[in-house]
Formats: structure tokens, C-alpha cells, sequence
């Protein structure tokens, strides 16, 4: 019997994919998620000030859940037009979507600055966040599936998703730093901004390295979006869906 053949080795190219989609996705979890742990430790104090001190955590966390609504329609529109303009140009889009918000968070001004406006600006600035997030990983997870071989595509595709808990870790390591350099005064009164304006140089790193990643398929192709409906659009759904699962029954 033929001994299976070996699979080939990574080219350059799907490598710096991999690292790009990987290092796009960490920095969007740790906006996710430093926002969660400045919500239950210093919004209710600086935004929700007149409140009970139990109202005031469940409204930050509440602005918090705001994300999470926000991130399936942040899917379908950075779907819908990754198809056409491409996943590279989405994937630097939601970086600098996400890092913009994060870095405006760190600088807005408190409730005893400007009143009621700044948990709508809050809220409006997390909303952003969650619709970054979004687009960036279900399209960090198709880029890299995309220029990935057949044999060895779930595995590639799998990176991105070690963004999350990677993110998770890297926020709680610089919160647990910010906290104990910062005085409690200056905690209190500025350490939340220095938390969310401190992602600034990971975020443009994560940009440059979105941005020399290449923006054409394993097929050789790059993906076309028919503009009419009809028989071409359906053939090239079908197109598009056996190569995305591995298959050859679509004739393209």
C-alpha cells in the first residue's frame, strides 16, 4: 500500500496570514474584554455617579452587553462587503474601528464633566466596539480558511480563534500592572484612561501586519461577487460553498 502523502509545508505567505489574523484577533478580544473589567471597577464610579452603588455596576455592565448585540450585525456587514472589497481591506477597517473606539473611551470625559452625554458616548462607543469585533473575527477566521490547502484548512482556521483567550490574558495583565503603578486616587480619577489608551501601538502593529498580508486564495482566484442574480449567482454560491468545506461536487 502507498503511504499517505505528506502534508506540504506553509508557504510564507499563508504563515504571515496566519500571524496577521491572529495577532487582529487578540487585539480586538483585549478591547473586548479590558472594557469589561474597567465596567464592573471604575464606569459605575465615573459615569454613573448619582446612582446606587449596585445600580451603578448593573448600568456599566449593562453598556457592556451592548457589544454583544452589536457584534452579529457587525458579522453581516463586514461579510456582505468582505466578499466584495476584500478581507484585507475589512480586516484593517475593523482595527482601526476598534482600536479608535477603545483609544476615544480612554479619553472621554466623565459624568461630572459633561453630564448625561458621557454614558451615550459610552454607549455609542461600545456599540462600535461590538460591531468591529464582529467583522474582524468571523473575517480573520475566512481569510485564513480561504488561502488555506484542503487537507489542513480547519487546522489553519483554527488560529484565529486562540485570539480570544489570548486576549483575555493580556487584558487582565495589564490591568492587574495599570493598577498596581497607578495610586487608588489615580486610579479612580484617570486610571481607566490609561488602560484604554494604552492598546494604541499593539492595535497599528496589528494594522501594518493586516496590511502586508496578501488578499488572494489558495485557488489562485481572488472571490468575485456576481452583481446580477440568476444562474451565474447561484453557480457561484455553490462554488464558494465546496471549496469552504473541502469538497468537489460544485463545478466552478
Amino acid at each position: 500500500m502507498a503511504r499517505a502523502a505528506a502534508a506540504p509545508p506553509p508557504s510564507a505567505n499563508l504563515r504571515r496570514i496566519v500571524a496577521a489574523s491572529l495577532i487582529g484577533t487578540t487585539v480586538e478580544w483585549y478591547d473586548f474584554f479590558l472594557y469589561g473589567s474597567a465596567a464592573a471597577l471604575v464606569f459605575n464610579k465615573l459615569f454613573f455617579p448619582g446612582s446606587d452603588p449596585l445600580v451603578g455596576t448593573l448600568l456599566s455592565f449593562l453598556t457592556y452587553a451592548v457589544g454583544f448585540a452589536a457584534r452579529p450585525v457587525g458579522a453581516l456587514v463586514f461579510g456582505h462587503y468582505g466578499d466584495r472589497l476584500g478581507r484585507k481591506k475589512l480586516l484593517v477597517l475593523s482595527l482601526l474601528m476598534m482600536g479608535g473606539a477603545t483609544f476615544a473611551i480612554g479619553l472621554l470625559p466623565t459624568h461630572a464633566t459633561v453630564g448625561t452625554a458621557a454614558p451615550v458616548l459610552l454607549t455609542a462607543l461600545r456599540l462600535v466596539q461590538g460591531f468591529a469585533l464582529g467583522g474582524e473575527w468571523g473575517g480573520a477566521v475566512l481569510l485564513v480558511s480561504e488561502h488555506g490547502d484542503a487537507r489542513r484548512r480547519g487546522f489553519w482556521a483554527s488560529w484565529p480563534q486562540t485570539g480570544a483567550p489570548a486576549g483575555q490574558l493580556l487584558a487582565t495583565g495589564v490591568l492587574s500592572l495599570m493598577t498596581g503603578c497607578c495610586r487608588r486616587r489615580r486610579s479612580r480619577r484617570g486610571g481607566g484612561g490609561c488602560r484604554s489608551c494604552s492598546p494604541a501601538s499593539w492595535w497599528s502593529s496589528g494594522c501594518g501586519c493586516g496590511c502586508r498580508s496578501m488578499n488572494r486564495p489558495s485557488s489562485g482566484r481572488r472571490w468575485r461577487v456576481p452583481r446580477r442574480g440568476g444562474r451565474r449567482a447561484r453557480r457561484w454560491r455553490r462554488c464558494r460553498w465546496s471549496r469552504s468545506c473541502g469538497t468537489t461536487g460544485a463545478r466552478c
